[in-house]
């Protein structure tokens, strides 16, 4: 057997890269597909593993090496299992438009509050600011103050234009970083971008309504040139939280932490408790009201099984 590292998943094949930079498909060995496992995935690109050849000469992975830690998401609306993003992972990078599709702000709470949940750091970036009206800049400066504030790195980029990822680019030197979004983003086209010698298929957004449309259809890790790797993900639609208890969620809030304690009940959920500092910090506007029905929603998904 030798140690490799999963690069590429297809849903039935897994590429994995060898420690003697190989690269090899293989299935799963059986075993795994036997075990309690609550993911409908249960290796995921990041991983690391032990690989075997068998009789026939084919690979199969035997072993899950130890994680540092992962990602998940609910799978579908329709699941309730978890579907594992990626594993082993440095940052988690959103990426943002503002429009040409929109990227709602409970989207981009959700999927921060899932990072605060797995102890990962998120950054967001904001992709096409070469394509914004007037008014569309203005809302792209407003949410990059909020988030600024809260204490999230911000990036402006437009894939298109390669003197605009410099930041971004030295951010995510000799780090894995998941690359996550909306469909039509730009996920890949900024891939292409980051190492101009990989070309990964892009595609147009939907014009009739304004949708991104799927390009990628499964989880990749691309090496950067620099150092480090990306993990480009198909564009995600809703984002279900999972696993978190409804007396966790304002922890995955971290703006609410300046306040959260000068609440009088110790286990408040900020929603109708008397004296409740940050439903007042709500309405004095020192925590954004998007940020506090972002909340609301994963309180939901939290208390009654629920997910989007």
């Amino acid at each position: 057997m030798q140690n490799g590292l999963v690069i590429k998943n297809t849903g039935s094949w897994y590429t994995v890269q060898t420690s003697d930079n190989q690269i090899i498909t293989c299935k799963i060995k059986g075993i795994f597909r036997l075990q309690n496992i609550q993911t409908t995935n249960p290796i995921a690109v990041g991983d690391y593993v032990r690989v075997e050849r068998t009789a026939d000469s084919t690979y199969v992975i035997a072993e899950l090496l130890t994680r540092k830690n992962y990602i998940i998401r609910r799978a579908s609306n329709l699941s309730k299992q978890a579907h594992i993003l990626a594993a082993n992972l440095d940052l988690v990078a959103l990426i943002v438009t503002v429009n040409y599709p929109e990227t709602s702000t409970v989207f981009i709470d959700r999927f921060l509050a899932t990072a605060e949940a797995y102890g990962i750091t998120a950054c967001l970036v904001f992709n096409k600011i070469d394509a914004f009206s007037a008014e569309e800049t203005e809302y792209l400066e407003n949410l990059i103050f909020l988030y600024q504030n809260i204490g999230y790195k911000t990036f402006k980029i437009s894939a298109l234009h390669p003197d605009t990822l410099n930041e971004f680019k030295e951010f995510i030197t000799n780090q894995t970083t998941l690359l996550a979004g909306n469909s039509g983003v730009g996920k890949s086209t900024l891939i292409n971008a980051l190492d101009i010698n990989r070309q990964v298929k892009t595609a147009q957004i939907s014009t009739y309504h304004n949708k991104g449309v799927h390009t990628t259809t499964f989880s990749e890790m691309f090496r950067l040139p620099n150092g480090g790797y990306v993990i480009d993900t198909p564009g995600i639609k809703g984002l279900g939280t999972v696993d978190m208890k409804p007396s966790e969620v304002g922890h995955y809030f971290k703006e609410f932490f300046l306040f959260s304690k000068q609440c009088h009940f110790s286990n408040c959920t900020h929603v109708c408790e008397p004296d409740c500092a940050v439903q007042d910090a709500v309405k004095q506007h020192f925590i954004s009201l998007s940020r506090y029905k972002s909340y609301l929603s994963v309180l939901s998904d939290a208390g009654e099984g629920k997910y989007r």
